[in-house]
């Protein structure tokens, strides 16, 4: 079966879908609230509209950047963050002062993830109190600057950063 970027189908399990791409054995189909759902080329499915690639109506890169900008606003997913190459591979080590006691090691990439997570969430609740229904601006302003002040507390963290535009920032008037 010929289909092109492009074409609109109709899935019994995810219903309506754009094809976003093509395998040797499958397209990839792009469903709303769904994302992209890889289906096998003999898949059950309507064809409702067929585009050839010759008659494609959808550039490829506009529907990744439709799909990406979805996925940014209606998603708590962010972009990846890096962390800085020296931290690779590394140890956290938390040695207990009392040194009969055994030190607890943790894989440096681990530890990294759970700060971005907890960055992320901040984020999210950030957004969450800012589109508070209930909450006046005095109580916003209130609850955001006990956020600023995590921000604050988390810079420690900022050297197992890449880039310096990923890095915590607090409050830039406290010294």
């Amino acid at each position: 079966m010929q289909l092109g970027i492009g074409s609109r189908i109709e899935h019994p399990r995810f219903g309506e879908g754009i094809l976003a791409a093509v395998t040797p054995t499958s397209f990839k189909f792009s469903f709303f609230g769904k994302g992209i759902v890889e289906i096998a080329k003999d898949d059950d499915f309507t064809i409702l509209e067929k585009y050839h690639d010759e008659e494609q109506k959808i550039d490829p890169y506009d529907l990744r950047y439709t799909l990406k900008k979805l996925l940014e606003e209606y998603s708590d997913l962010s972009e990846p963050i890096l962390m800085g190459e020296k931290w690779k591979g590394g140890n956290l080590l938390l040695q207990p002062a009392d040194r009969n006691l055994k030190p607890k090691e943790i894989p440096v990439e681990t530890f990294f993830h759970k700060i971005v997570m907890l960055r992320d969430r901040l984020r999210v609740l950030e957004q969450k109190i800012n589109a508070h229904k209930l909450l006046d601006d005095v109580e916003k302003v209130e609850i955001q600057q006990y956020i600023t002040r995590i921000y604050g507390s988390l810079t420690t963290f900022n050297v197992l950063f890449r880039y310096s535009n990923d890095y915590f920032v607090g409050d830039k008037g406290e010294g």
